[in-house]
């Protein structure tokens, strides 16, 4: 699975995911400053499935009519890195299988897919 993750995820995160295995493209860390059209398009060019804190993604996606390969939105109360990471991992472990091109958001209690 490749990820492309947006740069208020951080480089923490990225980092996480290189370590099991995903391969991962970091805004944040490639590609700094990149704007929201520009890191959309890229993830669907590329094959990449987004991982955001955004949630201006929803409306380039809903509203914009923006094509994507897979949308992951974080809604998290706890934005520490630490609890990004659980709550991914617990999420991967669940559902990887289901995640292309889906837009998915995730809090900490609960997972909601949509095409």
């Amino acid at each position: 699975m490749r990820f492309i993750i947006d740069e208020c995820t951080g480089s923490s995160v990225a980092n996480w995911l290189k370590n099991q295995g995903y391969e991962v493209f970091s805004v944040y860390d490639n590609a700094r400053g990149m704007i929201d059209d520009d890191i959309i398009i890229k993830a669907f060019i590329e094959g990449w499935i987004l991982i955001t804190n955004d949630k201006d993604f929803g409306e380039k996606i809903y509203r914009e009519g923006y094509s994507h390969q897979g949308v992951i939105l974080l809604r998290l109360e706890n934005e520490r890195t630490k609890n990004k990471i659980e709550v991914l991992q617990k999420f991967l472990s669940l559902y990887s299988n289901q995640i292309s091109n889906q837009f998915i958001v995730i809090t900490e209690n609960k997972v909601r897919f949509s095409k």
